[in-house]
């Protein structure tokens, strides 16, 4: 896990590089689900595990995944402690970037490739 002192925070100070610091209350992305309440956005780290992820600021968050992306402000422990359950072990403060989300192949007409006319038979035994 990254931690980052907030963008706020004073510049003259120079702090000790090998103790982490609090990010503080974090930017996290969220979506509406059905029922009006909010869930958490995850992401995959660059080898595949799943991470909640957190902004120290709204400028930062509008840069990765948009201006019109909603938010809450939630301590890391809390993001983590939510998110744990829920098979995000990390949390990654301030990622730099992100892929487009995965969608059907333009084309295709269904979102499998696999469709049941593609299937072969099965055999008589």
């Amino acid at each position: 896990m990254e931690r980052l002192t907030p963008e706020d925070a004073d510049e003259g100070s120079d702090p000790d590089p090998d103790r982490p610091h609090a990010a503080g209350p974090l930017y996290v992305p969220v979506r509406l689900c059905l029922a009006g309440g909010h869930q958490l956005r995850f992401a995959r780290t660059p080898l595949g595990a799943r991470t909640a992820i957190g902004f120290t600021s709204r400028r930062r968050l509008a840069a990765v995944l948009g201006e019109q992306q909603r938010w809450i402000r939630l301590a890391e422990p809390a993001l983590r402690a939510l998110a744990e359950p829920l098979g995000a072990a990390l949390v990654t403060v301030d990622p730099q970037m992100s892929a487009p989300a995965v969608g059907p192949r333009p084309g295709t007409g269904l979102p499998c490739a696999r469709r049941a006319q593609d299937l072969p038979e099965a055999m008589p035994v």
